[in-house]
């Protein structure tokens, strides 16, 4: 449905009883404009808390002159739309006010009313514009609202928020690890659309999806004729992102040679483009996510050192949902929600025993499979109550999957420790319970 302009208050600031008559028969051929006039330029400053969206001004009043009162309402609104109205016919005068803010300068003669009906219908155009992009920007801002978008609030979820907190204060660069299924893009959107570079664009490369001999010229870009099948000039993602976010998912399966040009790049902070001479700036964040530890890959050789400090910046470690405790409850419910209200289904609730089954499985694809085994639920569910024979887990990784890492000891206990602190919010009490070890012992494994 097409938006309309909601603010509809005009202020006519005119001591010529003519003109007032004038001014105000163009106005109110809109029937939903609210005028108010005024003779004075204090009386229109003194009512300025009434927000008019749109002033006509005369330029000489009796009190002072307009070019006094429109900085004035600058200085309160610079968002209001204001028209000089003058007798004079001075274009420095007019280029003057202009620029001074003015939307537009017209001259009082015989066609005053018609250049005022056009130019109160051009700054309604751009006012509606202007609450457009506000709308939108509220809309995507509350799509990647820093709570809203990331649920939970276990201890490990809190240590994201505030790392994400700091990173949206700055430019830096942030490396995200985290098991496949935890939500390292969305992190990466939360940060963008919540800081300095939310007015530029938003690109996301899987590095993984893409061939490596095709990947330099994805992110580069390309000149006509560089290679066969280079039929017209590329423009590259860092090219798009730049003023904005790019965001390489899988970093650590980028081709070793293809990351030398990359850490030039990044030196440089300049790109250029494959068969081309010509290098070209950019400025914009980069944010990386891998499922692996990067560190380990620079010990392979997998993963070149010098680029693994280039890219560390702000290391955010993203827990997998096995070792989040209750939030797979908080999530449940908001997965429930959207898939009923999709499906114009009355809301559905899981049943005690359903929370008990859901709490005790791994989820190996975490996030995204509780979602998917949520939404199956929810549609084999008869009543508006989940039970547990709705819910049914289809994981490739079989009861052999903690075991077949082929860990050492060590890291095994390191592991379900691990997990039981995030399933009871660190209560290492209870968790030395539930493994009938002494609470010592956790305590000498956590400073290990």
């Amino acid at each position: 449905m097409k938006r309309k302009f909601s603010t509809k208050k005009i202020f006519i600031v005119e001591d010529d009883p003519i003109y007032i008559k004038i001014i105000k028969y163009v106005l109110e051929m809109d029937p939903e404009h609210e005028v108010h006039i005024f003779s004075t330029g204090k009386e229109c400053l003194d009512n300025l808390y009434l927000n008019p969206s749109i002033i006509t001004l005369d330029y000489s009043l009796p009190d002072m002159n307009g070019k006094e009162v429109l900085s004035k309402i600058q200085k309160y609104n610079s968002s209001i739309g204001i028209i000089i109205l003058s007798g004079q016919q001075d274009i420095s005068v007019a280029v003057d006010l202009m620029k001074e803010g003015a939307f537009f300068y017209i001259v009082k003669d015989d066609d005053t009313k018609n250049k005022l009906l056009l130019t109160v219908q051009r700054i309604k155009e751009q006012l509606l514009l202007q609450q457009e992009i506000e709308y939108l920007k509220k809309q995507l801002g509350d799509k990647f609202n820093l709570k809203s978008n990331l649920i939970g609030q276990s201890k490990p979820m809190q240590r994201i928020y505030k790392l994400i907190s700091k990173a949206v204060k700055t430019n830096i660069s942030v490396t995200i690890q985290g098991e496949t299924g935890t939500g390292k893009e969305i992190v990466a959107k939360t940060i963008h659309y919540n800081s300095q570079q939310e007015k530029g664009k938003f690109i996301a490369v899987n590095v993984a999806a893409i061939p490596k001999e095709l990947l330099e010229s994805e992110l580069f870009g390309h000149e006509k004729g560089a290679f066969t099948g280079a039929n017209t000039r590329k423009i590259g993602k860092f090219e798009l992102a730049n003023n904005g976010t790019l965001f390489l998912d899988e970093i650590a399966e980028m081709d070793i040679n293809l990351q030398s040009k990359l850490l030039r790049a990044l030196q440089e902070r300049e790109i250029m483009r494959v068969g081309g001479n010509e290098s070209i700036k950019f400025d914009s964040r980069l944010i990386v996510a891998t499922h692996k530890n990067l560190a380990e890959e620079v010990e392979k050789g997998t993963f070149r050192e010098d680029l693994y400090y280039r890219l560390l910046g702000l290391p955010i470690n993203l827990p997998p949902l096995r070792e989040r405790g209750n939030d797979i409850f908080f999530l449940a419910e908001q997965f429930i929600k959207e898939f009923c209200t999709a499906n114009k289904l009355p809301i559905k609730t899981l049943s005690k025993d359903s929370k008990e089954k859901l709490l005790s499985h791994s989820f190996y694809g975490n996030v995204r499979e509780l979602k998917a085994v949520l939404d199956l639920a929810t549609a084999l569910a008869d009543g508006n109550v989940i039970e547990p024979e709705d819910i049914q887990f289809h994981s490739p990784r079989g009861k052999e999957s903690f075991l077949s890492h082929e860990l050492s000891l060590k890291e095994y206990n390191k592991r379900i420790i691990d997990h039981f602190l995030g399933k009871y919010d660190d209560d290492v009490l209870l968790v030395a319970k539930k493994l009938n070890i002494g609470k010592s012992t956790i305590y000498r494994m956590l400073k290990e």
